[in-house]
């Protein structure tokens, strides 16, 4: 890939994330004994991360798998998982929501398991349930893999490695005004996460991941991206590409999965969705952002494409967020 093209896709994955929203609704610093295990129910449309500052863990999924976390370890479960951790694998379960919890914030708890007469915790975790809304990346949603396993001494996240040390320091010390720092820094972590995903091909997953580090289609997505509301042709996509109508809408269609256009009324309705729901923008102004002529035509796009109407999709999303 040639230095303009690497810019191109740089630019791209720049202008994809800036739609990504990561907001935390819970955050618990959990102090645990030499025996725990602590149950975290499934909740779709949000994703875990959790943090181990002292001691060890264990991680199992629903699957039965299982995966031994150390000090410095994080985890990130981006499609809200059920799972559990443990001391060991056998160990008896509580449900986290259960635990007497003592408020340190407005979103951030304490939970104190009990440490078995010890003078001090054998475990100390920091955890967070975010509510995970990529925008115009949710079509690699779906790719994303629900489980993404961080050591701080690793290689794949350097960056990470400062923030982590920072967190252990924060959960370790307990602080005065530790709980809204680390509030803070979670969300910087799995901001970096999805970044970092994003940037290692994404696993070399296909469809949009292929796309965004095509320079025969990165062009025409960037502009897509950055003027959804624009009365766009395939022609005019294609000039982007610097290359021929046919030719750029029959790579976008075996890349992608979909024809230029389709693309540009799912980008649309991602982004509605997201101004209706997250940002509570009227639904007149959503439809001018978004070049529709008026309020109806906007809408009848919506439920077209989401089976809902504006209105009902914000009440729906309220109603979860309760």
């Amino acid at each position: 890939m040639s230095a303009d093209q690497f810019a191109l896709s740089s630019d791209l994955i720049n202008e994809l994330l800036r739609g990504m929203r990561l907001r935390g609704v819970e955050y618990r610093r959990i102090q645990a004994g030499p025996t725990f295990g602590l149950g975290f129910a499934e909740k779709s449309g949000h994703a875990w991360f959790h943090f181990i500052a002292v001691g060890d863990a264990v991680l199992q999924m629903e699957d039965g798998s299982t995966y031994a976390l150390s000090a410095g370890n994080a985890v990130f479960i981006s499609h809200g998982a059920a799972h559990q951790l443990l001391s060991h694998p056998h160990a008896p379960v509580q449900d986290i929501d259960r635990l007497d919890s003592a408020p340190l914030g407005d979103t951030v708890s304490e939970v104190d398991t009990g440490t078995d007469a010890s003078a001090t915790p054998s475990t100390i975790l920091f955890s967070a349930c975010m509510e995970f809304e990529l925008g115009s990346l949710h079509g690699l949603g779906r790719l994303m893999p629900g489980l993404m396993l961080i050591d701080a001494g690793g290689q794949r996240y350097p960056g990470l490695v400062p923030i982590l040390a920072t967190m252990e320091r924060e959960v370790s010390a307990a602080r005065i005004g530790f709980a809204g720092i680390l509030a803070r820094l979670a969300d910087v972590v799995a901001a970096m996460v999805v970044r970092g995903w994003v940037e290692c091909a994404c696993g070399n997953a296909s469809g949009l991941v292929a796309a965004l580090r095509d320079p025969r289609l990165a062009g025409a997505l960037l502009a897509l991206h950055q003027q959804p509301g624009r009365d766009w042709t395939v022609a005019q996509l294609a000039e982007h590409c610097n290359t021929s109508r046919s030719a750029f809408a029959e790579r976008f269609q075996v890349t992608v999965g979909m024809t230029p256009l389709r693309y540009v009324t799912e980008l649309r309705m991602r982004l509605a969705s997201q101004w209706l729901t997250l940002d509570r923008l009227p639904i007149e102004e959503v439809a001018q952002r978004l070049g529709y002529t008026s309020q109806a035509a906007f809408s009848r796009a919506f439920k077209r494409i989401t089976g809902k109407t504006p209105g009902l999709s914000r009440k729906v999303r309220q109603a979860e967020r309760r």
